[in-house]
């Protein structure tokens, strides 16, 4: 669905202090805007910000950033922001191609990747974020041994990513092809988009790799 144009939504965005729209202020001191030293995890493609506001008060000793590049997205999502007031964690409003502008090597210790755009033609694989250039990349910012984890409703995505995971290094440490109904649900937080498809009778698959820096 095609989302409308908001009139001021840019504005709403500078002005809303869950939201971080220079990031590349903080590389490096993002220890700073949280006042604390703890583990930072990273949500790559947040949506409106379900997932990392429910992660955020669940873990209340983590720090949360959740990157969206499109602002309508996150605009829509402000209200969502607005209701969980916590300290722990902030929307960035930015592209997953800029990071390493933002971070520094070993500062980002988990990274999520939720229900990411599947690009199912082959020609357009180089763009999916579980790709082999992605998953170096993640690597080179993460702590050594960092976590990945990985939720998706697209099976060829899902069997894509374990391939490419594999091949280059990463330990699989958890899978299931039906999380809703496996012993892996407990604890679960979902997003708006596995609501919506479980609702529907999707199954969803997951994973957990854990980098092979060392």
């Amino acid at each position: 669905m095609r989302l409308r144009y908001v009139k001021g939504g840019l504005e709403r965005l500078a002005e809303n202090e869950k939201v971080v729209t220079k990031p590349d202020e903080y590389k490096g001191k993002w220890s700073k805007l949280f006042d604390n030293d703890r583990s930072i995890h990273v949500e790559f493609g947040s949506g409106r910000g379900g997932f990392i506001t429910g992660m955020a008060k669940k873990n209340p000793d983590v720090n949360y950033l959740a990157f969206e590049r499109n602002s309508k997205v996150i605009i829509r999502g402000i209200n969502k922001l607005l209701e969980n007031p916590g300290s722990n964690f902030y929307l960035v409003h930015s592209d997953i191609r800029k990071i390493e502008d933002i971070f520094l090597e070993n500062e980002i210790d988990r990274v999520y990747l939720n229900f990411s755009d599947p690009w199912p033609k082959k020609r357009h694989d180089k763009r999916r974020l579980t790709y082999r250039s992605f998953l170096k990349l993640y690597e080179r910012l993460m702590i050594p041994k960092g976590e990945l984890h990985f939720k998706t409703d697209n099976i060829g995505l899902f069997d894509f990513s374990i391939d490419e995971l594999k091949e280059n290094g990463w330990n699989i440490t958890m899978i299931t092809r039906d999380l809703h109904n496996s012993s892996h649900a407990e604890g679960n937080v979902m997003t708006e988009y596995e609501e919506k498809f479980s609702k529907r009778g999707q199954a969803i698959n997951k994973l957990i790799a854990v980098s092979p820096k060392k």
